[in-house]
């Protein structure tokens, strides 16, 4: 999957987790099994995977009674609607992590691996607008950079600007009104 793990970006992930559900809990991570999965499970959390299905044609997801938190760590990029998805999780609360769009870079592209392609990168309005919209309430939001020691234009501004956006959110009492109520909570 990797050829080196992004251990910076599993650190700020492990610390928000813990933050916001701490351990020992039940968590069910859209997305196959990953290295990711295996470090909540050293932590003490017991960890349920989608097992692999295309989650634009099923966004029905049968999530076990006992889980106490959905999970989604660079997985809705992926999709070309996440939106049907996010509105049907039968879950009290999220934790996503998304990639921002970058004004400096394409979107990621695979060229060999047609799954590893991302549809979406996203600026955080309008993240917080699909999550608004699909009826969650943001509780929480933290930016994280992706460091590169290489030597180019593109590594250095890597260093000073954030490509991560994670968000944590519960289901919503309330129907969806107007986002921009929300967008300078930024």
């Amino acid at each position: 999957m990797y050829d080196k793990l992004p251990s910076l970006r599993y650190k700020n992930t492990l610390k928000m987790l813990k933050s916001v559900c701490p351990a020992p809990s039940v968590v069910f991570d859209l997305g196959v099994k990953n290295p990711f999965t295996e470090i909540m499970e050293k932590n003490d959390y017991k960890v349920y995977n989608t097992t692999g299905e295309d989650l634009d044609d099923n966004p029905n997801i049968n999530i076990p009674k006992d889980v106490d938190i959905v999970t989604g760590f660079e997985i809705l990029e992926h999709l070309v609607s996440p939106y049907p998805l996010l509105k049907k999780l039968e879950s009290k609360s999220i934790f996503l992590t998304v990639p921002v769009n970058l004004w400096f870079a394409k979107a990621y592209r695979s060229k060999t691996d047609p799954f590893d392609r991302h549809y979406h990168e996203f600026e955080p309005w309008q993240f917080d607008m699909l999550l608004e919209k699909a009826g969650w309430k943001i509780i929480k939001k933290e930016f994280w950079k992706n460091p590169s020691y290489k030597i180019g234009i593109r590594p250095l501004l890597r260093n000073f600007t954030n490509r991560y956006y994670a968000v944590y959110a519960e289901r919503s009492k309330t129907d969806y009104t107007n986002y921009y109520k929300g967008v300078l909570n930024l």
